[in-house]
């Protein structure tokens, strides 16, 4: 997958660590000329060259999303480069005719856009988020790659370096690798057999001979389905389509081999990890979506995985550490897989017997009604949770159409009102079997061995793209992104406090029959864990799982099954619900959040569960890697130091958790927004009618860290013996909070430096010029007292060195000299323009005012944001990173096989 530059996950661990398929040959019949919306609201029409056309107005926010999906994918990759529809992928983001690389990330950061793409076994599917007024520049995009990707030799060349660094990072994890030995087995001698991720010897046999030919034989209008959801209007859209695309002529298709399966018989693969854990798997062959089994076999992983299943109860008491089941599914044939974990030093053995023994109950005794029950319901409520966002509309289309082969996503919803419990019963028996599985066991152990193929990734020395990363932008892109005007702002949320001190916000929206709930008690541990209670507040978050004081757990969860509800409580808790269940799954929360039942052999239960995870969670690479960065940046003593272990948590007992419960979860430092298919006078009486009689008892208690000083530099290295690649983290404290208006000049540098994806100073440097890292990024977390900036980026280890070089360089670049009008009008563009996607679902909408609203924080934050940014100049900027971003104070992290401190 060819990612954005900004950094997986980081942010929250650096909030947390402060204390703050095979697709048909020919394509559906040719709609009429003039197009029409169908009964499920969408435009469809078939041009004259084969492209399929969907689209669907979406009217939450002014955003649409585009989804171009080549029905291409691994399966049909050439005998011994199995990664060639991967490399394509990544191609299609270099040179085209008429457009360069460097034009389109402009282009993408300037629109306010998000932009990425995929390859699975079956199709690969290119992604846009953005703006709905840049639908044209969109489609111009996409049009201009589907026949002009040029794939020269020099970018290959060039960004076979970045994705042999993503394939150096995927190698280093041994559940990666056991998997695709796993699919090796299961499909030995198809398409299915090689992950569509490829191999360094596969790309090193790769040319861009190579890519340009498999382009031209499968990049073809009559091979693709381009599907948009989102503020637009469907005739004038499906015009845009047909004069865009219409020229572009149809081509023969190769033949499609097909899908033969061989026999193979059950074989176990295992294999050490650094993680803090262990796992036992059994992977299955499974029905692929194309299969008339394929709605049973969904029902059937729900089932399994429901919180009342025999499978979920092994974690509920303590015989396992978790359990977990799904699939991967291709179009033509698919991967179950059950697992459970178990403690470092714990005995794989008796976890494999209990999942065996759950397993062998299903197929005697076939899979509880009530269980299928629950997961049709949960399966049919999903499609209509689906509008609640542009992106997950547009992925059912596409899901539907390009690797169900249906017509839509109607049609997928109608198959799983058929299923009967008999055929999931027939289901399980017939690929469930123990003779036809592979068992894969991953053991903790932190000696292991590097990969093979994973000396020596990518990296040039040579600059590769200097002749055109100024290159004005096509006048069909120049013209439009010309003028900067303030978004529309679309939410209207009203704010209240009800008599306890509960926080409420509603926001009503009508695309779905749902309603969102998200809610945050405000805490912090490290400030409210009593001396020697470390691991108390993990403790007593697991055990809102067991109920309440009126329903026990197995009664809790079926009565959020019965309305289709997922909800979970604690510190952070939520609900989704169909709206006819609003008033129930709001008891039953409210239920949960103010009564737990917090029965003590679930205590025991969890104690021990955590105490085994820390265990191995403290001697892990990954642990330690944050904790190491976490020491670096805090002084001797701070409280967000303070660290759980085994032996704290041992300690633990009951009435710690009570305790804990009585003094932090309380209304008056609670926060409840609601957002959907509610009026805020029902969403005001229903939480009152719950949550009302929540009482607070003495004083608030203080959950702000005291502010800390700049950290001195200091350099670590974690050893990752199973790692081809180093992971690199540099940070440092900023003397910055939300309340310091100097945040949003920081911002929008950092948008400069490294926090606007490829077009950034450092995806340029980094990636882009001499490929040394598949992605690289900066990043500013402010917060209400802590704020840090980060840079992440990861690399051979022979790259890091070189890529700590560059760093530096454009870090003092951007204090000594201020950033050009381009970049600065990006960034302004950039921070503006990506309004209304940062609210365009309804999940997103929940999350943010929840966010601004804890944090003091004003409901139409972006819009305040956007004032600053649009006075913002260049000096402003330069004098915010030089008073705060100091590069000879930075902290650094590396994990891996790492060199010495260069």
């Amino acid at each position: 997958m060819r990612k954005t530059a900004s950094p997986r996950l980081l942010p929250l661990a650096l909030a947390v660590m402060l204390g703050c398929g095979m697709p048909a040959a020919n394509p559906a019949s040719a709609a009429p000329a003039n197009a029409v919306a169908s009964a499920d609201g969408a435009t469809r029409a078939t041009l004259d060259n084969g492209l399929r056309v969907v689209i669907v107005p979406d009217r939450l926010a002014p955003m649409v999303t585009t989804q171009i999906t080549y029905l291409a994918g691994g399966y049909e990759t050439p005998v011994g480069q199995p990664g060639s529809a991967h490399a394509l992928e990544h191609m299609m983001f270099r040179d085209s005719r008429g457009m360069t690389g460097a034009q389109l990330n402009e282009m993408t950061g300037k629109m306010g856009a998000d932009n990425n793409a995929f390859t699975t076994s079956d199709a690969t599917q290119y992604y846009f988020v953005a703006p709905a007024q840049y639908l044209d520049l969109l489609l111009h995009i996409e049009s201009t790659r589907m026949r002009g990707a040029l794939m020269t030799d020099k970018d290959w060349a060039l960004e076979k370096g970045a994705i042999e660094q993503e394939v150096s990072r995927d190698i280093s994890d041994p559940g990666y690798l056991a998997f695709a030995d796993a699919e090796r087995a299961l499909f030995a001698g198809t398409g299915y057999a090689e992950d569509a991720l490829g191999t360094r010897p596969s790309f090193d046999r790769t040319t861009a001979k190579d890519l340009r030919a498999f382009h031209d034989a499968w990049y073809q209008p009559n091979n693709a389905i381009l599907v948009i959801v989102g503020d637009v209007d469907p005739q004038a859209t499906l015009a845009q389509v047909k004069q865009l695309f219409g020229t572009i002529p149809a081509h023969p298709l190769p033949a499609r081999v097909p899908l033969v399966l061989q026999p193979f018989s059950a074989k176990t693969i295992a294999r050490t990890t650094p993680d803090a854990t262990g796992s036992v798997q059994f992977l299955y062959r499974m029905p692929g979506q194309r299969s008339p089994d394929f709605a049973a076999s969904q029902l059937l992983m729900d089932a399994l995985s429901n919180a009342r299943s025999g499978l979920s109860d092994l974690a509920a008491t303590g015989k396992v550490l978790s359990t977990s089941a799904g699939a991967q599914p291709f179009s033509n044939a698919g991967i179950g897989y059950v697992a459970v974990g178990f403690p470092k030093g714990g005995d794989a053995a008796a976890a494999q017997a209990a999942m065996d023994a759950q397993i062998a109950r299903v197929l005697k005794d076939g899979v509880p009604a009530d269980l299928v029950e629950a997961a049709r319901r949960a399966e049919l409520a999903q499609f209509e949770f689906n509008k609640n966002s542009a992106v997950t509309q547009a992925s059912a289309w596409s899901q539907a159409l390009a690797w169900q082969g249906l017509d839509s996503p109607a049609q997928a919803e109608q198959q799983i009102r058929a299923v009967t419990v008999d055929d999931v019963n027939r289901v399980a028996r017939q690929w469930l079997k123990a003779d036809q599985r592979v068992t894969v066991v991953l053991t903790p152990d932190p000696n292991g061995k590097r990969p093979p193929d994973s000396n020596g990734f990518g990296g040039s020395e040579k600059f590769g793209s200097d002749d055109k990363l100024d290159a004005p932008l096509p006048e069909w892109a120049a013209t439009a992104l010309a003028k900067l005007d303030m978004p529309h702002w679309t939410l209207a949320p009203q704010r209240m406090t009800l008599a306890n001190g509960i926080t409420l916000i509603v926001q009503p929206e009508t695309v779905s029959k749902t309603v969102t709930v998200v809610g945050h008690v405000d805490h912090d541990a490290s400030l409210q864990e009593a001396p020697g209670k470390e691991g108390i507040a993990r403790v007593l978050n697991a055990l809102f799982d067991y109920g309440t004081t009126t329903l026990d757990r197995t009664a809790f969860h079926k009565a959020l099954d019965d309305i289709a509800a997922n909800a979970s409580g604690g510190s952070d808790f939520n609900l989704a619900v169909p709206s006819e269940g609003f008033d129930r799954g709001m008891a039953l929360l409210a239920d949960n959040e103010l009564h737990p039942a917090l029965p003590a052999a679930a205590f025991t239960v969890q104690q021990q569960t955590l105490s085994r995870t820390l265990a191995g969670e403290l001697q892990s690479p990954s642990y330690q890697m944050f904790r190491a960065l976490k020491k670096g940046l805090l002084p001797a003593g701070d409280p967000a130091l303070r660290e759980a272990t085994p032996a704290t948590v041992d300690k633990l007992a009951l009435q710690d958790a009570k305790d804990y419960y009585a003094s932090t979860f309380r209304p008056d430092m609670t926060t409840i927004v609601v957002v959907g298919d509610v009026t805020p006078e029902q969403a005001r009486a229903t939480v009152e009618k719950y949550f009302g009689g929540w009482k607070a008892q003495g004083p608030k208690p203080s959950t702000i860290p005291a502010k800390v000083p700049l950290n001195p530099p200091s350099y670590t290295v974690v050893p990752n013996a199973y790692a081809s690649q180093d992971q690199v983290l540099m940070a440092q404290t900023l003397g910055v909070d939300l309340a310091n208006p100097d945040r949003f000049a920081l911002t929008l540098g950092n948008d400069v430096l490294g926090g606007n994806g490829f077009a950034s100073r450092l995806m340029t440097d980094i990636r882009v010029k001499h490929g040394f890292a598949y992605g690289a990024g900066s990043g500013m977390q402010f917060d209400r007292s802590r704020s840090v900036f980060y840079v992440q980026y990861g690399s051979d280890p022979g790259k890091v060195g070189p890529v700590d070089a560059l760093v530096q360089q454009n870090l003092r670049a951007m204090q000594n000299q201020p950033v050009s009008k381009t970049e600065l009008d990006n960034a302004r563009q950039y921070e503006i323009r990506s309004i209304p996607v940062s609210v365009s679902s309804v999940e997103r909408i929940a999350r943010e005012l929840l966010a601004w609203s804890w944090k003091g924080l004003p409901l139409d934050e972006p819009m305040v944001a956007a004032r600053h940014y649009l006075d913002m100049s260049a000096q402003q900027v330069q004098d915010a990173f030089r008073k705060h971003i100091d590069p000879d104070h930075l902290v650094q992290v590396v994990q891996g096989p790492a060199p010495e401190k260069h």
